[in-house]
């Protein structure tokens, strides 16, 4: 009866007081239901940072590369500020602990890795000479790269005569000036050759101009004459080392293949691979054994750390002393450390030891070697120190490959499987850590090839079968082989080792030849747009950073690119930077003004998706003059393009010299004109003109005449400074 009873209140007073819920505080909001979902997800997770913080610099790098003006660099970090401050200020730390510190970081990160890559443009940017130079010149040669195939000597050269300041150039060497003095430290004269380092051909195409830009280099070129030697290198240093082991190689290991294959190993230096072996090999999906990275790295720390931990467990009064992991991870370290030196501590082999490093620590420490959280911090250190290299190849299929592989080992269910059966039968475990192999192969190749196709436009599809045998022969078998050559041939028993890693590396090539002559095993690719790649990466990075069934939204997003990339098509038009080469499609045939056996013709026929090998070497490639319903005179061609053909392209024919009325007349009936030259004012086609004056402002420009979408090497108003 009690409970009945009413309870009187004051006049005026409500008749229950607001639930907490509803109260508001001055700079704080307590029940924001747009944010309720993300605070769960981010609480049921406990918002791992480390990973999602290296992809915020990640996509801050990338926007500073992908604005082109300084104005939108500025508005993106407003727009990171403003997010952090509206997290501070009106979340509240009790309501939306994880949700504050996720906007708070996420949004520091992203203003961080505009930042870093914005001050290090700034700071190291190297400006191009601006216009080509010839004269003779006293330099001094910086360092050398020697010749690879066909391919030209090249020395990077330090000068002051060519602009009256003092600037980097590299340049190439034809074979009847080459002097073997010509080595790091030299100082000689010379005539040399030198324009600014070359931008993209055309969109898609690699840009020289803005590794130049980042690497210190103000020109390229060519030595054209023979040079006098004032200086001869002081000392044969680190390159008369790599000098040596190359010769050394090439020497003991009698098949030339084989032992081309084992001095790059060895050295860094690919010179000695045959044009044959190099093209199965990246045909095969087995180019990356040739370029000294983390697999190398690895597999020399590895071989080290195991060997060092062995021998000193075999002392028991010393193991009960000190901490072997520990000290062996120091071997390890000084190791690998010593390798990259050796191969000429390339920028990628730097980065790979960097992260190899990191591992160690960690396993010295006690901590799991193979996580996220390593990788991220990995990417991170390269990033802050290098943040150019996001957008290069080598830095998107390493932290490519290793995000996949880290993810798939630290979820996948045949993985704990495998662990949980270590009590099986050998032949039991055998096969599922070659089924495990081979799936981690597997997810590798599917993870890198929208990135290779965009860099190279062209990969092999059989890579998961070659590398299931190639990279367990390399690491297992030819690099320990190689080790004991090397450390055995000052005792004068290297022999027979050597014989074995000719037969082991002779072996790798085999793999390479037998998949990249089988039947599909490449794909050929034209341009792939950015906003592609970036879909499927979006999706492999949500399904490889979250966890829990929310990962799988990742799967629909990647099914979206994956597919949009198979059913891709060149695109209707691309012209050259220097206008004089256009590659027109129609139907299934591409079109060329002028043969196409030139640089810049090979960069085109990248673009356009077509295989630059034995098709182009024995028949020659259909012109514009030729293709149906096109019209061409000495001075110009007319052709129809778009699918209905009702639309029409002028092309002209070298420089453009014409009467102008006759000129105005063909300009107003053609949809598209192009000239390597500028045209005149009065020359104005329905939607398009690419003349000399827009070419040289905007560089090549690839067009998709139906969606009348044209895109750019250099988008209007870029302010980087390549």
């Amino acid at each position: 009866m009690a409970d009945d009873v009413a309870v009187p209140v004051a006049d005026g007073a409500p008749d229950r007081a607001p639930p907490p819920s509803q109260v508001r505080q001055w700079g704080r909001l307590r029940d924001l239901s747009s944010l309720r979902w993300v605070e769960t997800a981010l609480g049921a997770r406990q918002f791992e940072k480390m990973p999602w913080l290296a992809v915020a610099m990640l996509v801050g790098i990338l926007t500073w590369f992908g604005l082109p003006s300084t104005w939108q660099w500025i508005v993106f970090l407003g727009f990171c500020g403003l997010a952090a401050a509206f997290a501070l200020l009106f979340l509240d730390e009790e309501t939306y602990p994880f949700a504050k510190t996720a906007i708070v970081s996420l949004a520091l990160f992203l203003a961080a890795g505009l930042l870093i890559v914005w001050a290090r443009s700034t700071l190291i940017g190297t400006p191009a000479i601006g216009r080509p130079i010839v004269g003779e010149m006293t330099v001094r040669v910086v360092e050398r790269e020697d010749a690879s195939g066909p391919r030209r000597a090249r020395i990077l050269v330090a000068t002051r005569e060519a602009t009256g300041e003092t600037i980097t150039a590299r340049v190439s060497i034809p074979e009847q000036y080459d002097l073997p003095e010509l080595a790091p430290g030299a100082l000689a004269r010379m005539r040399l050759r030198l324009i600014p380092p070359s931008r993209a051909v055309a969109p898609g195409s690699y840009d020289y101009a803005r590794a130049a830009w980042f690497d210190g280099i103000s020109a390229t070129g060519s030595v054209m004459s023979e040079a006098e030697i004032f200086e001869k290198p002081a000392v044969r240093r680190h390159g008369g080392v790599r000098s040596d082991l190359l010769d050394l190689v090439l020497e003991r290991i009698e098949d030339a293949g084989a032992a081309g294959i084992a001095a790059t190993l060895v050295t860094g230096d690919r010179s000695s691979i045959g044009a044959e072996d190099a093209e199965a090999m990246r045909n095969s999906g087995m180019a990356h054994l040739l370029s000294i990275s983390g697999l190398h790295v690895g597999a020399v720390i590895a071989i080290v750390w195991f060997a060092t931990l062995r021998l000193l467990a075999m002392w028991p009064a010393l193991a009960l002393r000190i901490p072997l992991p520990f000290v062996a991870s120091g071997a390890g370290a000084m190791a690998g450390i010593g390798y990259t030196l050796l191969t000429g501590a390339a920028l990628p082999t730097v980065r790979a030891c960097i992260a190899a490093l990191l591992v160690l620590a960690a396993m010295a420490l006690g901590r799991q070697a193979l996580s996220m959280r390593l990788v991220a911090i990995a990417a991170i250190v390269v990033m802050v120190f290098w943040p150019e290299a996001v957008v290069g190849a080598s830095f998107q299929l390493s932290f490519a490959a290793v995000i996949a592989i880290v993810a798939l080992h630290n979820s996948a269910p045949i993985v704990r499987f495998r662990k949980s059966a270590r009590d099986h039968p050998w032949p039991v475990r055998m096969a599922r850590a070659g089924l495990l192999l081979f799936l981690t192969g597997l997810v590798i190749e599917v993870s890198l090839l929208p990135l290779v196709l965009m860099h190279f436009h062209k990969a092999g599809l059989y890579g998961a079968a070659a590398n299931l045998f190639a990279i367990p022969l390399t690491t297992l078998v030819v690099m320990p082989l190689l080790g004991l050559s090397l450390v055995l041939e000052p005792l004068g028993l290297a022999a027979p080792f050597w014989t074995m890693t000719g037969i082991a590396t002779g072996g790798l090539i085999d793999i390479a030849v037998l998949t990249s002559e089988a039947a599909g095993s490449i794909k050929i690719s034209p341009m792939v747009p950015v906003w592609i790649v970036m879909t499927i990466l979006a999706g492999g990075l949500w399904l490889a950073l979250w966890d829990g069934k929310g990962r799988l939204l990742g799967l629909p997003v990647m099914a979206v690119g994956l597919a949009t990339l198979a059913t891709l098509s060149p695109p209707d038009l691309i012209v050259a930077g220097s206008g004089r080469q256009v590659a027109l499609t129609s139907g299934d045939r591409t079109y060329w003004l002028r043969p196409n056996d030139t640089f810049e013709g090979g960069r085109l026929r990248e673009l356009a998706g077509i295989r630059d090998s034995a098709a182009i070497e024995t028949e020659s490639p259909p012109l514009i003059s030729e293709m149906p319903g096109a019209h061409c005179n000495e001075g110009f061609c007319k052709a129809p393009i778009g699918q209905a053909g009702n639309a029409h392209i002028l092309i002209g024919i070298g420089r453009v010299h014409s009467p102008s009325e006759e000129l105005r007349r063909a300009c107003a009936a053609s949809e598209i004109v192009v000239a390597e030259n500028a045209l005149p004012d009065f020359c104005r086609p329905r939607w398009l003109k690419l003349d000399g004056r827009t070419l040289s402002r905007r560089g090549g420009a690839a067009i998709d005449v139906d969606a009348r979408v044209v895109s750019y090497v250099r988008p209007a108003g870029d302010a980087h400074g390549w």
